[in-house]
């Protein structure tokens, strides 16, 4: 068995805090020891050592941008906030060569443009293949639409290696987000249209409830929410109400469940400590979602690491993206069979890619 991950923010933390990737997370966290960093960013939970070790053989890695911020302080992704278009659009092709200088600079990383790209990749965790030789795939997801400029410039994204886009983090010119009610726009839907001739995954996390109900009736691709929780234990418009979740069900969709403690428990407090949330309770979720859709099929990983939290704000036994490995052993242990637990930990979002990928 090995794991895919749907969500982490890897360049985000390169540009904002000079996080290589492929540096250890226990060297960054030495590294940025005396630093705001932590305070700012959370303890590093990411590396690709750490990655490999715990069997994450494929990331979804996000071209994050964020709307400027009006608050007095600066948010944690403040050099990553644009005013317009063509400021998000800058923003994200800054994080897309992040991606290309990874895979051009380490040979243990690779872009995941093709079913072959991804058939190459999970080669390297077939029994008998020396540790050595593992290697780890990205997929680029798009957080949030407004760079792209207008939605036929999505066939540029398309070529130079974009997979998944969210139209929304908070509003976009695309759809009502998080803390944003409302619903698709006409760009919205004209994007969606574009994004269906490609096959391309649309990722609904962070739509705005209007705009998700519009997303799922209209798109006829491939849909994940790459990293959602249940409302039922965090009741906000961040995340998914049961009807919601079977909507995605009735698609064939994925949802994958955020690891932050204050997704897990809508009460929890920073106060509160690392270890007022353990891994029971996302198995607790994990069987959530099972119930309400029927099967195990319909759920997986999406950490969210390091996505402005970290490891002081994950389960008690989570400290790297390594320990992600610990949800094999957690499902056994709650009644999953082999087949489900495989499923869950990388299964179900490899059907959206191979149904989603071009072959070559």
């Amino acid at each position: 068995m090995f794991i895919v991950d749907a969500h982490q923010d890897i360049a985000y933390n390169a540009l904002c805090y000079g996080r290589d990737y492929r540096t250890s997370a226990l060297k960054k966290r030495t590294q940025e020891a005396g630093s705001d960093i932590p305070a700012r960013a959370g303890v590093a939970t990411l590396g690709l050592p750490e990655a490999l070790v715990g069997r994450v053989a494929v990331g979804f890695a996000t071209l994050f941008v964020a709307p400027r911020s009006r608050g007095a302080a600066p948010s944690p992704w403040a050099d990553l906030e644009y005013d317009d278009a063509a400021g998000a659009h800058r923003l994200a092709r800054q994080q897309l060569d992040v991606y290309r200088r990874l895979v051009d600079e380490d040979d243990r990383l690779r872009l995941i443009r093709s079913a072959a790209d991804l058939d190459a990749v999970l080669a390297t965790w077939q029994p008998g293949v020396d540790v050595r030789q593992r290697r780890q795939g990205l997929v680029l997801l798009m957080e949030g639409a407004d760079p792209i400029v207008e939605p036929p410039q999505f066939e540029e994204w398309y070529e130079l290696g974009v997979r998944a886009v969210g139209p929304a983090w908070q509003r976009t010119r695309y759809a009502g987000g998080t803390r944003a009610p409302g619903p698709l726009t006409a760009l919205g839907h004209e994007l969606l249209d574009v994004m269906a001739g490609f096959n391309a995954m649309l990722d609904l996390s962070h739509l705005a409830e209007r705009s998700y109900y519009d997303a799922i009736e209209q798109y006829t691709g491939t849909i994940i929410a790459s990293h959602s929780n249940p409302r039922k234990f965090c009741d906000t418009d961040r995340h998914l109400s049961d009807d919601m979740i079977r909507r995605l069900a009735d698609r064939d969709g994925v949802m994958g469940v955020v690891l932050a403690n204050y997704f897990l428990d809508g009460g929890w407090q920073g106060s509160d400590g690392k270890r007022a949330v353990t891994l029971d309770r996302v198995l607790e979720i994990v069987d959530h979602i099972c119930q309400v859709t029927g099967s195990a099929a319909h759920v997986a990983i999406g950490s969210d690491f390091d996505g402005g939290f970290g490891a002081e704000t994950i389960p008690a036994e989570i400290d790297t993206v390594a320990d992600l490995w610990r949800f094999q052993e957690g499902l056994l242990g709650r009644g999953f069979s082999e087949a489900d637990t495989e499923a869950i930990l990388s299964g179900n979002m490899l059907r959206q890619l191979r149904k989603s990928l071009p072959a070559t």
